[in-house]
């Protein structure tokens, strides 16, 4: 319990200190001094009672609770690509084929090549590609051509006429038609420089002329 002189308003406190001066100034009888003091005492009571004290339960607080953040989505796979592979081509002499001409001795086929690739996709958005492998599934063919080399065959030489022998033309038979640089029927026009008494028959070429009328047979007069 609280001293009935704390529990004293500013009020109650003045009365009470001034009931005590004039006790000690004029004398006041100590009735008046027990009034006093009462007075002051029941205006400490009704000012102890106008207080009302006011208990108040305190609340917890609460405190904000922070959304949730969402946790990326990552999601690795691989893809793979097909590319077809070109063939190339080589030629090639070939000395049993005409200069000139050309032919091909084995066809090219292409080859195909297979590239694997890891992709990496963050809530469905690519972030990244990278290249695993590159393999060749099929390797290509190539293309061969035969190039000719070979030259043609020289013409052939007309062979001289073979002179019979005793020197007689083998173009002509009966008479012995000489080999010369040129041969008249003997009593002709000619000139020579060598002569044929005739007649003589055309076997083979009629080199000298002397069939004049075609028949086969020169130098007949």
């Amino acid at each position: 319990m609280r001293s009935w002189w704390n529990r004293l308003s500013n009020t109650g406190r003045m009365l009470v200190y001034g009931g005590v001066m004039a006790v000690l100034i004029f004398g006041v009888a100590p009735a008046v001094w027990a009034g006093t003091v009462d007075s002051a005492q029941r205006g400490a009571d009704a000012t102890s009672s106008a207080v009302e004290v006011i208990e108040t339960t305190p609340r917890p607080t609460t405190a904000s609770t922070p959304e949730p953040t969402a946790t990326p989505v990552t999601v690795v796979r691989t893809e793979q690509t097909r590319r077809a592979l070109g063939f190339t081509t080589r030629n090639v002499d070939d000395a049993r084929r005409a200069v000139g001409t050309k032919a091909v001795t084995q066809a090219g086929v292409a080859g195909r090549e297979v590239t694997t690739v890891e992709v990496t996709l963050v809530d469905g958005v690519e972030k990244s590609r990278r290249v695993l492998s590159v393999i060749t599934e099929v390797k290509p063919v190539e293309r061969i051509v035969s190039v000719g080399t070979k030259q043609p065959d020289p013409a052939p030489v007309a062979p001289a006429p073979q002179a019979a022998a005793g020197g007689c033309d083998t173009n002509y038979s009966g008479a012995c038609v000489p080999i010369a640089s040129d041969v008249d029927c003997a009593g002709g026009s000619g000139n020579g420089p060598a002569y044929v008494q005739g007649p003589v028959t055309v076997v083979g070429s009629d080199i000298y002329g002397l069939d004049r009328d075609g028949d086969g047979v020169g130098c007949e007069s």
